[in-house]
C-alpha cells in the first residue's frame, strides 16, 4: 500500500519571524481530503560539547512555551542557506565560548514530524578550547558542567524532556561506546 499524501491545495496563513503556518489539503491514500496544518522552519542545530573529562557543557535556558528554565545543549537556528556544520561551531562559540578541535555529525532529529517541518542537525564536539561566550542579545544563559553519565539517568528518570538534547546525549553515548 503506498502511504503518500498528495497536496491538493495550500495557503499560507501566518509568516513569522522564526517560522511560518500554511493550511494544506491533501489526497489520502484511500482518495479521501483531509487537512494539514504545517509550521514551516528553517531547521537548527545542537552541539553536545564534551570536555577531557566527559562532563557536557550544558545552557539552561527560560523556555517560554513551557514556563520553565530547561537544562538544554547549545543550540541554534539555521539561516537561509547556512551550512549546518558553520551554523554548530557558531552556536557553541556564542553559548558557551568553546571552540572544538574536533565535531562529528550525530545524524539529524525531526522535532515534530507530525506538523513541523524543521530538521535538528545533532553534532558531538571534542577536545575543546575554553573562550569568551557572547550570546545574543535577547539570549540568558547559565552555563554548566555535566557528567554525561548523569545526563542519561536523568533522561531515563524524565528529569529532562528537550528532544534534542535527549536524541544527542544517547546518540552520543551510544557512539563513544562502540567505537
Amino acid at each position: 500500500m503506498n502511504l503518500t499524501e498528495k497536496k491538493i491545495d495550500g495557503k499560507q496563513v501566518y509568516n513569522g519571524v522564526i517560522v511560518n503556518v500554511r493550511m494544506d489539503q491533501v489526497e489520502l491514500p484511500n482518495g479521501k481530503a483531509a487537512p494539514r496544518e504545517i509550521v514551516d522552519h528553517p531547521g537548527a542545530v545542537a552541539v553536545l560539547p564534551l570536555d577531557e573529562d566527559n562532563n557536557v557543557i550544558m545552557v539552561t535556558q527560560y523556555r517560554y512555551a513551557f514556563e520553565t528554565e530547561m537544562l538544554e545543549i547549545p543550540a541554534g537556528k539555521l539561516n537561509p542557506g547556512e551550512d549546518p556544520w558553520v551554523c554548530a561551531l557558531r552556536e557553541l562559540k556564542e553559548e558557551t565560548g568553546y571552540i572544538p578541535g574536533e565535531m562529528l555529525p550525530l545524524g539529524a532529529s525531526y522535532s515534530s514530524p507530525g506538523f513541523c517541518t524543521e530538521v535538528i542537525y545533532l553534532y558531538l564536539a571534542r577536545y575543546l578550547e575554553k573562550g569568551e561566550a557572547t550570546p545574543d542579545e535577547d539570549e540568558f544563559l547559565k552555563i554548566e558542567k555535566v557528567p554525561l553519565d548523569d545526563l542519561v539517568d536523568r533522561i531515563l528518570q524524565d528529569e529532562i524532556r528537550d528532544s534534542k538534547t535527549v536524541a544527542a546525549v544517547l546518540k552520543a553515548k551510544a557512539m563513544l561506546e562502540r567505537y
